[in-house]
């Protein structure tokens, strides 16, 4: 098991993911500023700005603890949104996942291949045992995603948070090791 420190670039047919500069930070202060990342993440704090950003994702580069990586597009490199693997748990072997994409991004299929090269990664390349996620049940999209690359519902957290008036439940999903060998023998089986 080695930890977060190496910073991969994933190819697929659809998106690359590869480490983020302190470049990516403008594109992906208006990717967090869009309304429908906000509906289904969180609110913007005010703590955001621009330099922040720049600061902040100029640094991913070197944490080990965390794998943030910028979700692209093969052909024109355009920024995309990001996955993220965090609160590594070296006993545990296991970690938090979460994702988000930007509009251009949407409807294509670059959520899902996102998911599965970070997961795949982590899997194959880390040796995690155990990777979860937290998402609001009305982010129907992204459920549905999880789902499709394996993660399973282990509960729900009931109205966790007020978001527009109305309490919004919270979706905790996982993937195991094992679970992620059997889907990925059985599509190669194919």
């Amino acid at each position: 098991m080695s930890d977060f420190s190496v910073k991969p670039v994933l190819t697929g047919e659809k998106t690359v993911l590869r480490p983020f500069t302190a470049a990516d930070a403008e594109t992906m202060w208006e990717i967090i500023g869009d309304p429908e990342v906000i509906r289904f993440t969180y609110e913007p704090s005010t703590e955001l700005s621009p330099e922040r950003l720049r600061s902040w994702y100029g640094s991913r580069a070197t944490v080990p603890d965390r794998l943030d990586l910028a979700v692209t597009d093969p052909d024109s490199g355009e920024l995309l949104g990001e996955v993220v693997l965090y609160d590594w748990d070296p006993a545990a072997r296991g970690c938090t996942f979460r994702t988000l994409i930007g509009p251009r991004g949407r409807g294509r299929g670059i959520g899902t291949e996102a998911t599965r090269l970070i997961v795949g990664y982590g899997f194959e390349q880390l040796g995690l045992h155990r990777i979860q996620l937290e998402a609001y049940a009305h982010n129907r999209r992204a459920l549905r995603v999880y789902e499709k690359v394996g993660f399973v519902v282990e509960g729900v957290r009931r109205e966790v948070q007020l978001r527009h008036g109305e309490w919004a439940d919270e979706v905790i999903m996982s993937i195991l090791d094992r679970e992620w060998a059997a889907r990925s023998l059985n599509s190669t089986a194919r």
